[in-house]
Order: structure tokens, then C-alpha cells, then sequence
């Protein structure tokens, strides 16, 4: 499903990740971990083709995105459902219209602008929210249901789209543990039920060894682990996060020094 050689990728002449070579299967659960800035996010956008593939070849459900034309990066992306940490929905459209939102690639322009959708569309969404629980929250807003709830929406909707795969950057970073389990224990329903493939990069290290099957870790633009979860081993986990670790001692440091001279020039 997603091939990637020696890949170098940014943004413009901005290098984020150094040579990479990855491949992931389909039905894999793939959580991909590293420090904030370790280039994870780029590596999923790099899978919709919205970073720069600077040198190398990526490939993705066949495509190649050196030379993908248009019309054919259309269909790629509907093919590929992504959920934000930040939720991006509609808030002030309820839950089964965001999840509608899913189905733009087949539903025509004018009938969403006027939201005259089809039955066998509304019935089709609402089996999305019924998938994540969340059937009897259809007409509610979203800006009145709670992030967990939010971030269920954003799930229905990708699953709207009949997706092959589904990319997820950080979806329970923002939320409490009781919703961060519900969100993931749907995602693992997905992956194993409908045979979705998923890469969810994510934030607890806990969390991702919980749920994925295979580890992928990011340091500085380099996949530093690549392996079953089962594998990952304290010193590997040091060696992904050790950026993470030496910044913080840094912080510490300076920390120090500005409460010397804090202390110097009250005295």
C-alpha cells in the first residue's frame, strides 16, 4: 500500500525526513512514535502527497507521486481517510453533516451546497455513527459535544469516504484517558473488522504499544526503529526520544542559569 525508498521529503528546499525507506502492507496497525518536530507528521502528509518528495520514490495504493497527475490525486486522497488531532469539523454543522462531508467525492456540488443528499447517503452516514457509537448524536451540533464525541465524528466521516486506509496524526492527544481508549479501541475495530489499514502517529508510547502491531520510530527525519511492537525495547525507545531527553535537560540548564541572574540583579 504505501512504498517509500529512499525518500528524502520537506517542504521546498526545508529537508524534514533524511533518505527514508518504509513499507507497509495492507491491514497492518502501524503506530509511529518520536519527540514533537521528529518529522512524523510529515511522513503522513507525505502519504497524501501534501509535503515535497524532494529525491526518491513514494508510492501509494499504486500511484506514484513523483508524477501524479490531478485527477488521479483526487482519487488517491479519497481513498485515504485523515483524522487531526484538532478534530476539523464543522462545528456549527451537527454530527451526520460533517460525517455527509465524507462523501463529497460522490456527491455532486450542488446537491451539497443545498444539502439535498440522497436517502441512501443520510443512511450511509448514519451507520458511520452508529459504527462509533455515536447514532443517537446526529443532529447535535458539534461545538456542543465533547472532544472524545468530536473526534468519533471525524472517524465516522473518514469512514464515510470507504476508505482503504486511514492516517491518524495524534487523535487522542488532546483527549482524557476514558476517551483516548474509546477512540483507539474503534480504530483497532476498523483496522481488524474492515480490514482498514491504519498509521496513527502517536504521542503515548503506552498507547501505541497497546494498539499497534508494529512500531515505527522517528528521530531528527530518521526511522531509527522498524520492527514488531513486541521488539521495542527500553534502549531503542531511549535512542527515538533521546532529542526529546537532551532538550529537556537543556531546559533544566537554562532554567538555572536565568534563576542566577534573576537572583543576581535582586540582591
Amino acid at each position: 500500500m504505501i512504498n517509500i525508498v529512499n525518500g528524502d521529503i520537506g517542504y521546498g528546499e526545508k529537508l524534514i525526513l533524511n533518505s527514508i525507506n518504509l513499507s507497509i502492507v495492507k491491514g497492518e496497525f502501524v503506530g509511529v512514535i518520536g519527540s514533537s518536530g521528529a518529522g512524523k507528521t510529515t511522513l503522513l502528509r507525505a502519504i497524501t502527497n501534501k509535503a515535497d518528495i524532494i529525491s526518491g520514490n513514494v508510492r501509494v495504493l499504486g500511484f506514484d507521486l513523483s508524477s501524479i497527475s490531478k485527477k488521479d490525486l483526487i482519487l488517491l486522497r479519497s481513498k485515504i481517510g485523515f483524522i487531526f488531532q484538532g478534530f476539523n469539523l464543522v462545528n456549527r454543522m451537527n454530527a451526520i453533516e460533517n460525517v455527509l462531508s465524507g462523501m463529497l467525492h460522490k456527491i455532486s456540488l450542488f446537491r451539497s451546497i443545498i444539502k439535498l443528499y440522497k436517502d441512501e447517503n443520510i443512511e450511509k452516514a448514519y451507520l458511520c455513527l452508529k459504527t462509533v457509537g455515536l447514532e443517537k448524536e446526529a443532529l447535535s451540533r458539534c461545538d456542543k459535544l465533547s472532544g472524545g464525541q468530536r473526534q468519533r465524528v471525524a472517524i465516522a466521516r473518514a469512514l464515510a469516504q470507504e476508505p482503504e486506509m486511514i492516517l491518524a496524526d495524534e487523535p487522542v492527544a488532546a483527549l482524557d484517558p476514558y476517551s483516548a481508549k474509546e477512540v483507539m479501541d474503534i480504530l483497532n475495530k476498523i483496522n481488524k473488522e474492515l480490514k482498514v489499514t491504519v498509521v496513527a502517529n502517536l504521542h503515548q508510547l503506552e498507547i501505541a504499544k497497546d494498539y499497534s502491531k508494529r512500531i515505527v520510530g522517528v528521530n531528527n527525519g530518521n526511522i531509527l526503529f522498524d520492527n514488531q511492537t513486541s521488539l521495542l525495547s527500553k534502549s531503542d525507545t531511549d535512542e527515538i526520544y533521546k532529542k526529546l531527553i537532551d532538550k529537556n535537560i537543556c531546559f533544566k540548564e537554562n532554567s538555572k542559569y536565568i534563576q542566577k541572574s534573576i537572583q543576581a540583579i535582586t540582591i
